[in-house]
C-alpha cells in the first residue's frame, strides 16, 4: 500500500503549530491593561468635571454674594449660607452628567458615574429645596421683632413661619426619598408587592399613628386659626407662661419661674386656655384694697391715680379707683390700671400696691381695716 502523499508529516504539523502559537499576541494582559486605562481615564475625566463644577459654583456664589451685599446688605448675605452646600453638590452633580459624553475611554465606568448621579439627584434637589425653606424661615425671623411694643403681627408671622417650615421640610424630605427610590427597579417591584398586601398592615399603622397624626393636624390648625402664637402670654392649668416654641406635635410654655411645660398640640386645641395677648398685648390689671368704712375715698383716689400715672410702666389708657363692694367688715376698693403687656402690668400692680400701703399707713392710718367691738355698760339696778 502506498502512503497518503496529500498530508504533511506529523513532525511538520507539530513544528507549524509551535511556530503559530509563538506568534499569537498575549491577549489576557493586554485586555486587563486596556480596561484599567479606560477606568483611570473615565475617573480622571470625572475628577476634572468635579473641579469644573466647583469653579462654576464659586463664581456663581461670588456673584450672588456681591449682588446681595450691594442691594440688601451684609445681614441678608448671611441668610444665604444654608444653600451653599446643596448648591455646591448640585453643580458638581450636573458637571458629572457630562462624564459619558466627554470620556473617550472606559464607557462602562462613565455610564456607572452618570447612573449614580441620576440616582442621587432627587436627594440633592430636595436638599436644596429644604435649604431654601430654611432661608425663607430665617428671613421671616429677621424681619419680625418680638421685642416691639405691639408685636401682634410679628408673633403671628413667626408662629406661621415656624409651623409651616417644619411641615414643608418633612414633605420635601419624603418626596425626595420617594423620587430616588422610584429610580431603582427592584424597589419598584417590592413597592408593588407591599401595596398589594398592605391592607391590614396599613390599618394597624394608622391606628398606632393616630395620636401623632392627630397632633400634626392640630398643629396645622394652630398655624391658621391662631388660638395662640409665639410669645403669647397664656394661663394653662393655673400656670402663667409664655409660648416659647410651637412644633408640629407639641408646644413649649415657659413658666414665669423658668420651668418649661411641654403640652401636646391636640390638648391646646381641644381644651380651654386663657390667652392674655390674643388680640393685643395691652392688658388691664387690678389692685384690691380692703379699708375701713370711714376711709377717705377721695384722698385714696388722688394717691392711687398719682401712683399709676406717674409710673414708667403705665401705658396711658386706664387709671381708675372704685369702691366695688361693701361688707360688714370692710370696704372693697379696686384700683384699675393698664399696661403694655403682661409682665410689665404685673410689675406695675406690685408697685402701685406698695405705694398705696405706704400712703394708708402714713397719711390715713384710720382707714386701715379693723374690727370693732362695742362694749355696753350693764345696768344691774
Amino acid at each position: 500500500m502506498t502512503a497518503f502523499s496529500g498530508f504533511p508529516p506529523m513532525h511538520a504539523l507539530a513544528a507549524a503549530a509551535q511556530s503559530t502559537r509563538l506568534r499569537l499576541p498575549p491577549l489576557g494582559p493586554t485586555v486587563e491593561r486596556s480596561e484599567l486605562i479606560g477606568i483611570a481615564s473615565a475617573l480622571g475625566v470625572a475628577g476634572l468635571l468635579v473641579l469644573a463644577g466647583l469653579i462654576v459654583h464659586f463664581l456663581f456664589t461670588f456673584a450672588v454674594r456681591r449682588i446681595v451685599r450691594y442691594t440688601r446688605g451684609a445681614e441678608s448675605e448671611a441668610l444665604l449660607r444654608p444653600i451653599r452646600r446643596p448648591l455646591r453638590a448640585i453643580f458638581v452633580a450636573l458637571a458629572l452628567l457630562w462624564t459619558d459624553d466627554v470620556s473617550l475611554r472606559g464607557p462602562a465606568t462613565a455610564a456607572l458615574v452618570v447612573d449614580t448621579v441620576h440616582l442621587v439627584m432627587p436627594l440633592l434637589w430636595g436638599w436644596l429645596a429644604i435649604a431654601l425653606v430654611r432661608v425663607a424661615h430665617r428671613y421671616v425671623e429677621a424681619e419680625t421683632d418680638l421685642a416691639a411694643e405691639d408685636n401682634l403681627e410679628a408673633r403671628r408671622r413667626r408662629t406661621r413661619a415656624d409651623i409651616l417650615a417644619r411641615i414643608a421640610i418633612i414633605v420635601l424630605a419624603v418626596i425626595a426619598v420617594g423620587l430616588m427610590l422610584l429610580q431603582i427597579p427592584a424597589v419598584k417591584e417590592v413597592g408593588m408587592a407591599l401595596v398589594a398586601s398592605a391592607g391590614l398592615a396599613g390599618l394597624a399603622v394608622g391606628v398606632a399613628a393616630q395620636p401623632l397624626l392627630k397632633n400634626i393636624v392640630s398643629g396645622m390648625q394652630l398655624a391658621f386659626t391662631e388660638p395662640m402664637r409665639i410669645d403669647d402670654v397664656v394661663v394653662y392649668q393655673g400656670e402663667w407662661a409664655r409660648v416659647e416654641s410651637i412644633s408640629l406635635t407639641y408646644v413649649v410654655l415657659k413658666i414665669w419661674d423658668d420651668r418649661r411645660l411641654v403640652v401636646p398640640v391636640s390638648k391646646l386645641v381641644e381644651e380651654p386656655i386663657e390667652n392674655w395677648t390674643r388680640k393685643t398685648s395691652h392688658l388691664l390689671g387690678t389692685v384690691m384694697l380692703y379699708v375701713d368704712h370711714a376711709a377717705d375715698i377721695e384722698r385714696m383716689r388722688e394717691a392711687a391715680l398719682a401712683a399709676v400715672r406717674g409710673h414708667r410702666l403705665w401705658d396711658g389708657r386706664v387709671a381708675v379707683l372704685q369702691v366695688t363692694d361693701m361688707s360688714p367688715e370692710a370696704l372693697t376698693v379696686r384700683v384699675l390700671m393698664s399696661g403694655r403687656n403682661g409682665s410689665e402690668l404685673f410689675d406695675l400692680r406690685c408697685d402701685v400696691r406698695e405705694a398705696m400701703i405706704k400712703f394708708l399707713r402714713a397719711e390715713l392710718p384710720g382707714s386701715l381695716n379693723r374690727s370693732r367691738v362695742a362694749i355696753e355698760e350693764r345696768d344691774d339696778t
